[in-house]
Formats: structure tokens, C-alpha cells, sequence
């Protein structure tokens, strides 16, 4: 502001008649030299010193040696100005050295925020720790108070990426600052660089202190289904599954949180590929080591249920020790589908070791022992002969088992079902029947007894030998064809079997060539064997009409061949 508007400004405060006596224009002419050389001597954007020479209506009135004062809010000040008192010395920002109303223009905030943006420069470039607390959200990060509003991005938040970060609004964070551009007023943070060195640090310090069947103490970091790892302070080590207990451990997580603090036994540690591998299970003693004083064959013990798998269940003897209960030791009934049918997990139960091998950590147990054999007086029961009265409870290919009482099952072969010959068991019985049937043998160490149903009957055979004679006319249907011949049915459900040089008068290669399933066929009687049960047909015998003793002649020569062809195939 030049000479001319200060002169201005005073003089239109006096009238013309008013004229300033020679001192009194010595003095002003002093006092406008005073102002002249003080508004030159401060620039504005500048932080100067000013003394408080008043404080009223919540404004600091601040003489800065300028013609006039500025004012400023209390709010600007530290602790709302409340520690503030008149005659104090205050640093302030010259924003304007004349407003429209002639007043200074000044701030204490910005003269706070240009100090600090200094002290801050300062530490950025002697690369200081500094403090800061998350005040907000952003995008790609947070922001940060540090005195001014920084940035904080996402990846440099921590050492691993942090999914909510709102939960760390409010968290008071070291951090260093890694950037900074005054023309935007931009200041970026990093805490990542810190925990680095750290755990550099921290990792150094403990790569010199590993030492295998050593312990340390660590905290869990992460969490899979084969094992945990271990933060043990700058390198991670694994603590595998099998490492975990002396017992069952289905899942990690049955034992572990995250951030959980252990200490761990040292198993393993490979320097040049820094890999570690822990134990836990091996701070304490092997429970395993007394394992046969304190389960003896045969000795009676009562745990509880851990596991069920489809081929039976893990019973916890104690912590660390667990023996296998086989669904066939059980129960002494046979049909169990699923263990889980008669027992749940944390049952308590009764059982008697069968087997220990100390070695291979296994102990073999048996539920159906503390009940009473049903097949110890099975023999006494079901004397051979006897008949029985069973339900069918399932069927098979080769026949149907029948339950004679809890535990106790008997099986009636396809071949002892019916003196007919059946292809398949369902053909004259269905699941859960009551059947009757005879004992026809008991195999008491195996548990098994065999029935038979057709016994029940006298066998037909004695009739049929009466019933059906050689040279006897029989009509039939071809039901099965073979490489040596064919088979008919006749008479009521018979079979009987066409030889290849029985189907016709003239000699065939193959079989089909003369007959077909389903084709009716008339035949003579050339054979029947009632102790084997079986008879022969002759579709040639029936075409030639050979009599009796043709018919013999013919059945001789083919025994003579049957017996030749053997012979040759034993060659």
C-alpha cells in the first residue's frame, strides 16, 4: 500500500480548518514512515508474530505492528482459547494485510497447519515414526489424523490385506510417512513399512534362536484343514494335524481361534529353506507307552463315543487313546447297515479289548461281548434236522438269509429252496416272509447254519423215476440251448436234456442250426438218472421211432463217445 491512500485515510479525518502545528506533523509524519516499513517488511502468506490485546465475543484481537489489528475466532486456538490471556505472543498467518475495511486478515489455524506441514516435512525426510489416528473410510484406504489429514492406502495397512476397515476407525496407529506433495497437500502413511522391519527384526532375532526339541511360544495366524500355522514372531511354522493331540482331532479348529497364544515344541527346522514344523502333543508324556498295563486283553472298559464311520466307531478310552469298535463286534445280529443305527456320538458304552498293538497304536474293542453269545448253545438250540420257523430278511443270487432269533441267521441256498430248478430266489419268496425249514447243518465257529425249505417235501424224484420210463413220448419247449445240445421243458416243470446227436436224424455242428428257444419239440425218454436227477431226450429217436432197444443202443454209443471225448480232453 503506497504513501498517497495512507495520507488519504488519516487526513479525511480532519476538518480543513484543522491544520497539524509543526511537531504534531514531525510526529505524524513519523508514525506514517512506521506503518509504511512494517507493511513492507511482511509479505501476505506469511506466519508473523502478534501479541493478544484483547479477548472479547469470541475473538482474539491481534496487533501485529500493522495500523490496524485482526481478529480471530478462539475456536482457532488451542483448547478454544481458553488458555489464552492478553499480552500472550501468538504466531498467525497474514492472510490479507487490508480488507475492504481497512483490517488485518489473519489466521491461527493455517498458521498451525503450515508449522506442522513443516515439522511433518522434516520428519517425512528424516523418515520418523509418527502417530496417527483412523478417522474415516476412503476410497482404496483410510484416512488418518496426524495434526493434518493424511491417507492411509489399503495395502498398506497391514502385512496382510484387511477386509473391513471400518472396524479400525478410531484406532490409534505408528505409522511413517512415504509421500508427500505441498502444491496438493497430499501426505501419504504407511504402518506396513514399520511391520515389516519388525518383523524382519523379530525374525532375525528368532532364525538365531530355533533350535529343534526346543519350545517357543507363537500365536496362531491362520487356520486349514491339515494343520495351523504359527506366527513365531517374524517366521511361520506348522503345527500338522497328527501333531496336535495324542487323540482325535477331526478338525483344527476344534482346538484353535485365531490370535490364539501357544507354546510349541520345535520338531524340525530346515535353515536354508526356513521351513519349521511344531508339535504340541509332544510337550506332554505318549499315554500310549503303559497302554498294555492299563488295557490287557479281555479287560472290561467303559468310553465314549468320538467318531462313527460306516465300518464302526472310535471309542475314547481316555485323552490320547482310542480303540475301534468293528460294526461286526457290534451286535451279534448280522444285519447292522450303519453303526450310527444304535449308537451317537459322546454315547457312553461298554466294551472288552480284543486285540492291542502297542506299535501301531490300535486297539481292537467288542461291544456284543458284554451280552450273552446267542450262538454259544446254537448247536443244543438247533440240533441238525430240526424244523424252524424264520423270517426272510433279505435275498440274494445264490438264496435267502432267514433270522431265527436276535443274532441268529440262517441261510437257505437257491439249490435247497425247491427240488424244481428256480432261477432266482424271489421267484417263490419275498423279504419278511415267514418261512419254515430244516436244520440241515450248523457251523458253530463261523457262525453260520444252513436251512433247507424243499426238505420239507418228500422228493419227487422217487415219483418221476416211476412216473416217466424209457421210450416213454413227451411234448416240450426248448428253454436253453448250449454248445453241446439243448434243453426242453415237459411234464410238470421237468427238464430234460437233447444232446447234439439227438436233435434229428442227421449229425449238426451247432445246435441252433435245428432248434430255437420257445420251438415245441416232440421227443422220446432215452434216459433218467433219478439219483442225479436228471433225464435225456431224443428228438431223433421220437422222428425215427426207434423201439426200446434202439434206444439203448443209442444211449450206449453215446456214453462210449461222451467217454472218448473225455479222454481226449485230458490229453
Amino acid at each position: 500500500m503506497g504513501k498517497s491512500k495512507i495520507t488519504t485515510t488519516f487526513e479525511d479525518d480532519f476538518d480543513e480548518e484543522e491544520k497539524l502545528s509543526p511537531e504534531d506533523q514531525a510526529d505524524w509524519d513519523e508514525m506514517e514512515k512506521y506503518f509504511s516499513e512494517s507493511l513492507h517488511q511482511f509479505k501476505e502468506g506469511q506466519i508473523i508474530q502478534g501479541i493478544v490485546i484483547e479477548l472479547a465475543k469470541g475473538l482474539a484481537t491481534i496487533d501485529v505492528g500493522f495500523k490496524s489489528e485482526g481478529n480471530i475466532h478462539l475456536h482457532e486456538f488451542p483448547n478454544n482459547g481458553q488458555d489464552l490471556s492478553v499480552g500472550e505472543e501468538v504466531e498467525v498467518f497474514l492472510e490479507r494485510s487490508e480488507d475492504n475495511d481497512g483490517n488485518v486478515v489473519l489466521s491461527k489455524e493455517k498458521a498451525n497447519k503450515i508449522k506442522l506441514w513443516d515439522e511433518l516435512v522434516s520428519k517425512y525426510e528424516a523418515e520418523e515414526i509418527i502417530e496417527g489416528t483412523i478417522i474415516a473410510k476412503a476410497k482404496g484406504g483410510l484416512t488418518v489424523d496426524i495434526g493434518l489429514k493424511a491417507f492411509l492406502p489399503g495395502s498398506q495397512i497391514d502385512l496382510r490385506p484387511i477386509r473391513n476397515l471400518e472396524k479400525l476407525i478410531g484406532e490409534v496407529f505408528q505409522m511413517r510417512i512415504i509421500k508427500m506433495n505441498k502444491k496438493r497437500g497430499n501426505i501419504v502413511l504407511s504402518r506396513r513399512a514399520l511391520l515389516e522391519e519388525k518383523r524382519q527384526n523379530s525374525r532375525t532375532e528368532t532364525l538365531q534362536q530355533l533350535e529343534e526339541n526346543s519350545l517357543i511360544s507363537g500365536v496362531v495366524k491362520n487356520i486349514t484343514e491339515y494343520g495351523i500355522f504359527v506366527d513365531l514372531g517374524g517366521i511361520d511354522g506348522l503345527l500338522h494335524i497328527t501333531d496336535m493331540s495324542w487323540g482325535r482331532v477331526n478338525h483344527p479348529s476344534e482346538m484353535f481361534s485365531m490370535g490364539d497364544k501357544l507354546e510349541v515344541m520345535v520338531l524340525k527346522f530346515d535353515k536354508e529353506k526356513e521351513r519349521v514344523s511344531l508339535g504340541l502333543k509332544q510337550i506332554t508324556a505318549d499315554p500310549w507307552v503303559s497302554v498294555d498295563e492299563k488295557y490287557p486283553i479281555n479287560k472290561q472298559i467303559k468310553g465314549k463315543i468320538v467318531s462313527i464311520t460306516d465300518y464302526g466307531v472310535f471309542v475314547e478310552l481316555e485323552k490320547g487313546i482310542e480303540g475301534l469298535v468293528h460294526i461286526s463286534e457290534m451286535s451279534w445280529s448280522r444285519h447292522i447297515k450303519h453303526p450310527s443305527k444304535i449308537v451317537s456320538i459322546r454315547d457312553e458304552v461298554d466294551a472288552v479289548v480284543l486285540t492291542l498293538d502297542k506299535e501301531k497304536k490300535r486297539i481292537s474293542l467288542g461291544m456284543k461281548q458284554m451280552e450273552a453269545n446267542p450262538w454259544g448253545e446254537i448247536e443244543e438250540k438247533y440240533p441238525v434236522g430240526t424244523e424252524v420257523v424264520g423270517t426272510i430278511r433279505n435275498l440274494t443270487d445264490f438264496g435267502a438269509f432267514i433270522e431265527l432269533e436276535d443274532g441268529v441267521d440262517g441261510l437257505i441256498h437257491i439249490s435247497d429252496l425247491s427240488w424244481k430248478k428256480i432261477k432266482h430266489p424271489s421267484e417263490i419268496l419275498k423279504k419278511k416272509d415267514e418261512v419254515k425249514a430244516i436244520v440241515l447243518n450248523i457251523d458253530k465257529d463261523n457262525c453260520r447254519i444252513s436251512l433247507g425249505v424243499k426238505q420239507l417235501e418228500p422228493d419227487p424224484w422217487d415219483d418221476i423215476a416211476k412216473k416217466y420210463s424209457i421210450g416213454m413220448e413227451v411234448d416240450g419247449e426248448i428253454i436253453k440251448i448250449t454248445g453241446f445240445g439243448a434243453f426242453a421243458e415237459f411234464g410238470d416243470g421237468l427238464e430234460g436234456l437233447i444232446h447234439i446227436t439227438q436233435l434229428g436224424p442227421e449229425n449238426v455242428s451247432q445246435p441252433d442250426q435245428v432248434v430255437k428257444i420257445g420251438q415245441k419239440i416232440k421227443a422220446k425218454i432215452v434216459k433218467v438218472d433219478a439219483s442225479n436227477k436228471k433225464i435225456a431226450l431224443s428228438i431223433k429217436a421220437f422222428k425215427e421211432n426207434l423201439d426200446l432197444e434202439a434206444i439203448k443202443q443209442e444211449q450206449l454209443q453215446l456214453e462210449v463217445l461222451k467217454e472218448e471225448e473225455s479222454e481226449q480232453k485230458t490229453d
